[in-house]
């Protein structure tokens, strides 16, 4: 159990095509050394007594929990091994001139419909790389791959984020060239990721008309950890009851320095200055001279 959000603690790992399982080493088949006869007067007879005063000891699922300050020396430890791996993806981006950019938001956004779009419109201008991140099976990943981008899927189990080792262990099998416009697509989620640095260069996070106005000011963390705000399926608001200005100053009101973009990857509305920020932003990751 990951004490810093609450999720599950078992270990992913990368893979190119499929959903992973997470084997603990052992299988559930319960071998006793003992017989259990029904034919006795007490169904179960146990080596020890069963005292039923009020001084029994409590069992162990009952036993107090660790204190706070153990807790939060849990968290930091947790968070500081985070950061360590973080740093080492981050030098290793810095070096090959790799801009990653962690993508962020709750479930349906329309994360991976925006990859899509963008990865074929962009596919002859840059070399482009995923990594996928969700819980289970390789849907997403299979969809990057259709448009010819290399996409490695990492499936978390019951953790709720990615974090800097999951990506650390992806690289060496995505191997994504010099130069590349690396996107990490993160869980689902709009309160976990915030708290993990991936190592990446830049924060997006996105938000469509149909999950309400009122998120950034629900979920400030979120939103102030990014560098940009994509208000997404923009071609909807015509339909629902989201109120763009509110939104607009909700995320401000949160982080006074975000940038803010109304996209629709269906209709193509505002994806020329989403590709235009993409441009601006690989170029200021690059090594100098190589681009003119």
């Amino acid at each position: 159990m990951c004490t810093v959000c609450g999720c599950g603690a078992a270990s992913p790992a990368a893979a190119p095509g499929a959903s992973h399982r997470h084997p603990h080493g052992h299988d559930h088949a319960h071998d006793h050394d003992h017989d259990h006869d029904h034919d006795h007067d007490h169904a179960h007879p146990h080596p020890h007594p069963h005292p039923h005063g009020g001084d029994a000891p409590a069992p162990a699922a009952l036993q107090p929990e660790p204190t706070a300050p153990r807790l939060i020396r849990v968290e930091q430890d947790i968070l500081a091994e985070n950061g360590r791996l973080a740093a080492g993806n981050r030098e290793y981006f810095h070096r090959s001139g790799i801009l990653a950019i962690n993508l962020m938001s709750g479930p349906g956004s329309g994360k991976t419909t925006l990859l899509v779009r963008t990865i074929s419109d962009l596919a002859t201008r840059m070399p482009v790389a995923v990594i996928e991140g969700d819980q289970e099976t390789s849907v997403d990943a299979e969809r990057i791959r259709a448009t010819g981008a290399p996409a490695l899927q990492v499936n978390t189990g019951n953790g709720c984020h990615l974090d800097a080792r999951m990506i650390d262990r992806a690289l060496p099998e995505l191997a994504p060239p010099p130069g590349t416009l690396l996107f990490i697509e993160n869980v689902g989620n709009l309160v976990c990721p915030a708290a993990f640095d991936l190592g990446e260069a830049v924060r997006v996070v996105l938000l469509s008309v149909t999950e309400g106005d009122d998120k950034p000011l629900k979920y400030p963390q979120m939103f102030a950890a990014a560098h940009l705000l994509l208000i997404t399926k923009i071609d909807l608001a015509p339909y629902v009851p989201f109120d763009l200005q509110q939104c607009r100053a909700a995320a401000r009101r949160v982080n006074p320095a975000i940038g803010i973009l109304e996209v629709s990857a269906i209709s193509g509305v505002g994806l020329d200055g989403w590709y235009g920020w993409l441009d601006r932003r690989r170029i200021a990751a690059s090594p100098p001279g190589t681009h003119p």
